[in-house]
This record gives C-alpha cells, structure tokens and sequence, in this order.
C-alpha cells in the first residue's frame, strides 16, 4: 500500500494544507484584477487553472486515503468484506456536493489513478492535466491488464510537455490507438460489448425541447452525421436560410418521419462517402495498428479490414488514393495551390492532415480552412501556411491584434500570437499516433465508400 501524502516513486512530499488555510486562499481570491495589466490577467487565469487541477489532484489523494481509511475501521469492527465500502462514495459526493452517482465516479477514479496510474496522477497534481483529461486516460485504458496500464501511463509521464499540449479529443484518441496496439484482443471484444448497447434515449431539454441522442457503432454513427451534413451544404449552398444545425436536425427528422420525402430534388440520392486514411501495411494485414476516420479519430486495423471487405463483398464503389507520410513524424506530405482559397484535393488535404481545429487544445471539427499567414498579407495559399479551424477561433483570429504564422518544426507548426502578446504553437497529430521509425517512406492509404443506389 502507498503511504498516506505520497505519490509512487515520487520523493516525500509535505502534507496537505489544512481546511482553514484552503479557506484562507479562497478569501484571498475575492478581490479582483486592479492595478494588474492585460498580460498579468492572462497569467494569473493560467496559474489558477492550473490551481483547479492542483486541487482535483489533491481530492484524488484524500479520497483514497479517506476510502482505505473507512475500509480498515469497517474491518476492525467486524463488517464482512463486501459492506467495507458502503456509504464512502456517499460521502465524497456529499462533500463535493455532487449526486451519489458522481461520488462513485470520483471515487473509482482516484482509486485508478492512485494504484496503477502514478503519471498520470502526478501530472494532474501539478496541474499540467484537468481532471476530465485524467478520466479519458483511466477510461480509454479500462479493458487493459494493469501492466499494459502502467506501460501507457509512463509512456504520457514521460513527456509532460506533450501530454499537456494535447486537447481532450486527440489524448484520447492518441490513448486509444496505443490500447489496441498493445492488446487488440481486448480492444476488439470491448467494441463488441459497446456494439451490443447501441440504443437511443430522449431527454427533456430547457424551453420545451428534447435531447435525442443515439449510441451507435462508429461506421453507422459517421455515416448518419455524412448524411446530415451533407444535406446542409446543399442546401446552404442553394439558398437555405436555416443554420447547419437547423439543416442537420430538420432532415434527420424528416427522413425518420417521412422517408419518403428523403430524395433530392430531381428524386436521386447522393452517395454516402466516408474518409478513411490507413497505412499500406494495417491495410494488408502486416500491421497491428489502425488507420484515422475522417470526422471520428483513430480506428483498429482489424475492424478496418472488416468494413473494406464488407464493402467490397457488398453492392458498393470504392477509391483508393494514395497519400505520403513522413516516417520520422508520421506527418501527411503537403499541397500547393495558386488559388486564393483551399478547394479540391488541398482542401482535402487539410482536413485530413489537421483532423480537427488547430487551436491549441479546441478539438471541435473543422468548418474553415484558413490562411495562417493572412493572403492579402502575402500569405500563400499552400499546405504549410493553411490550417483547419472552427467558425468560433476563425473568427476571433480576425479580430484586432491576432496573428498568426507557420513557423519551422520537424512537423508542421503555427504559432498564434494574441493582443496580449502570448504565443501559442500547435501541430497537426500524426495519422500514426505513436510512429514507429521505418527506413522508407511511409505510405497511407486515403480509401473513401459510398453505397450505390437503386
């Protein structure tokens, strides 16, 4: 057992401060931010984030030590082994002022993280990481042995810089793929176990709405949201007043309700096209690893030869493109164009290369492909000085005082300076999570579907 106020193969460290002086801090931040400038701001919202994740690391601790505590004097009263644990989440939750069911979360977590995953937990304390970002680590290693556990959590302690640049879409997707590379078997049955609960579940949303929302495998969930996005370029293309999201909602309704209204307007369907980038060697079975869904992230190799042979068993067209990646970075090779805006296959390019908005730790998925380096600026329209963004970081990058700009890097970098004067870097993750070197290039294979119909 790890004593109490320490962390696995860390040096002893000083207790934890008591309630009152937590107390006393908390009084100490009830001022505000006169006298300080715009950049002092900045800095001190960063250092008390990084405070908030201090602070989750320490409930972690305490919770572990409060749990082994109320365990041993069950024990010594004579309560059977499996009533031990009664009331402790219970009582997390209460402090945290959280339902019971969240306290049995907080509880499992820190217990994970306590036992197997020391990196982790000491990355949290020292609030390079959140708490939500610690949960995906714990959650995308589940199905795992605690060996193969630990391996992951040394392999992200080892480099915190890494870990804490990543957003919570790429970490978990970068901890996903390095599961299946480790034990597939177990990867693969728990998809077959999360395949087995797809359902669907209404909600009651504020002002009269509901949440309609459907698990599904991720073949079939990717497919419904192309569908759906698809619709809505059309239609915005042709005029429609309705937002994106108005699009997506109305025609998911209609082609529930009223199937036969599905078809477009000269009474033909448009195929279903889904992206998928895989190495050469995943795809020929040489491979363990697993190849990117364009618009979800990471997939196993096993399932990947499944679905390419369905489709080609299957009334079904299929196109292979080849793409080239950098072995050293895992990095797709770059595009030009003479153009003022990214079309075609660099815009293909782009999104396959950035996968989800290059803001620093946003993950939401791509609607712009932006010049870094504005055009009417000089900035040229070409791979290295376009990135992938969201309507949202777009936007607030034309606002006064943020630049941007592709910067030198063994893998492509744009460095974000804002009115403030900080900067940020951000790199576009690899295809292949974690690269293995290789003395040829390393070639992709960018494969896309879609069914024929009738």
């Amino acid at each position: 057992m790890i004593e109490p106020g320490r962390i696995e193969g860390a040096a002893t460290v000083a207790p934890l401060p008591t309630r009152q002086a937590v107390e006393d801090w908390i009084a100490e931040l009830q001022g505000d931010g006169r006298g300080r400038s715009d950049a002092e701001r900045i800095d001190l919202i960063g250092a008390l984030e990084r405070l908030s994740c201090a602070a989750a690391g320490a409930q972690a601790i305490l919770t572990t030590e409060f749990d082994e505590s109320q365990r041993a004097a069950a024990a010594a009263a004579g309560v059977p082994a499996a009533r031990q644990g009664r009331g402790i989440a219970a009582q997390v939750a209460l402090a945290r002022r959280e339902s019971p069911h969240r306290g049995e979360r907080h509880l499992g977590l820190a217990k994970i993280l306590r036992r197997e995953m020391p990196r982790t937990l000491a990355a949290l304390r020292s609030g390079r990481i959140t708490e939500w970002k610690a949960t995906l680590i714990a959650r995308e290693t589940a199905c795992l042995a605690r060996d193969d556990r630990r391996l992951i959590d040394t392999e992200l302690g080892a480099d915190l810089d890494a870990l804490e640049a990543m957003g919570e879409r790429e970490l978990a997707h970068t901890v996903r793929a390095r599961a299946c590379a480790l034990d597939p078997a177990s990867v693969a049955e728990r998809r077959r176990q999360a395949e087995a609960d797809r359902h669907t579940t209404l909600r009651p949303a504020p002002d009269t709405m509901t949440w309609f929302g459907a698990l599904l495998s991720v073949k079939a969930g990717v497919a419904v949201h192309a569908v759906l996005h698809r619709e809505a370029d059309r239609l915005r293309a042709a005029g429609d007043p309705r937002r994106r999201g108005q699009i997506m909602a109305d025609t998911l309704v209609q082609r529930i309700v009223s199937p036969h209204l599905a078809a477009v307007t000269d009474g033909t369907e448009l195929p279903i096209v889904l992206n998928l980038v895989v190495p050469d060697t995943v795809l020929l079975g040489d491979d363990t690893a697993g190849g990117h869904l364009d618009d979800y992230g990471p997939v196993p190799g096993d399932l990947l030869r499944e679905w390419i042979a369905d489709h080609l068993d299957a009334d079904l067209d299929v196109w292979v493109r080849r793409l080239y990646a950098r072995p050293d970075t895992g990095e797709l090779v770059a595009m030009d164009s003479r153009a003022r805006r990214f079309t075609g296959a660099l815009a293909r390019f782009l999104r396959l290369r950035d996968q989800t908005c290059r803001t620093r730790w946003c993950d939401a998925p791509i609607r712009h492909l932006d010049h870094a380096e504005d055009n009417a600026l000089g900035g040229p329209t070409a791979a290295h000085n376009g990135q992938g963004t969201c309507e949202a970081c777009n936007y607030a990058k034309e606002a006064s005082g943020w630049s941007a700009r592709p910067r030198p890097g063994p893998r492509h970098t744009i460095e974000t300076t804002t009115p403030t004067g900080h900067r940020y870097r951000s790199t576009p993750p690899p295809i292949r999570p974690l690269i293995r070197p290789t003395a040829r290039p390393d070639i992709r294979v960018d494969l896309a579907w879609a069914p024929k119909v009738a």
